[in-house]
């Protein structure tokens, strides 16, 4: 059964009629937004994270570089909207790589659109990251491949199966995954976590 057909079994089932004037085209409609906000499981869509050598345009950095943006994704126990806002930071290494910054949105965006809990979208936007400036470099010291000194994602949500139904109850949760100095030494952490206070 394709989307549209399933979405006027749905408007049926919670009494509506589907065939009335204003609702005609709103399984259409819906089965073409499920298509943009479920992205994340077309592989094909996955972006490709641009990397480029630590001071190749002069610069040579390995300070704590911060990213923030907003995303939205759909409960995986509801399918309802997370309504988020995320802080992404790493501190490059000096023989190592730097992200295209615009990247890290793409990559937050892709693992957004599916259904999630948001524990899990913070894991899996470290994982990838991790990866492209590690895995996919072929940079090493020795044998050693050159990974950052450290990465950090803390993701803030509205969670609307909270403050919709349910509790109903408004309110944000925090979750952070750590990896390197951000996890190893208390005061990057401090540092990371006195830049993003809102």
């Amino acid at each position: 059964m394709d989307t549209e057909t399933l979405i006027k079994e749905l408007l049926k089932n919670i009494g509506e009629n589907p065939d009335r004037e204003g609702l005609k085209d709103t399984p259409k409609r819906v089965a073409k937004m499920y298509e943009e906000i479920f992205k994340g499981y077309d592989e094909s869509q996955k972006p490709v994270i641009t990397t480029f050598p630590n001071g190749q345009d002069g610069v040579v950095y390995d300070q704590m570089i911060i990213d923030e943006g907003q995303f939205f994704s759909m409960c995986e126990h509801h399918i309802v909207p997370m309504e988020c806002k995320y802080f992404f930071s790493y501190i490059p290494h000096l023989q190592g790589k730097i992200l295209g910054l615009s990247k890290v949105a793409r990559v937050v965006d892709y693992y957004a659109s599916r259904l999630q809990v948001q524990e899990r979208i913070g894991a899996q936007v470290i994982e990838e990251l991790w990866y492209a400036l590690t895995y996919k470099s072929k940079f090493k010291i020795g044998n050693e491949r050159i990974e950052p000194l450290g990465m950090a994602l803390t993701i803030r949500g509205k969670h609307f199966c909270k403050c919709m139904r349910g509790v109903k109850k408004d309110g944000l949760m925090t979750t952070t995954v750590l990896k390197g100095a951000f996890k190893d030494k208390p005061e990057v952490r401090a540092e990371f976590l006195q830049m993003i206070k809102w």
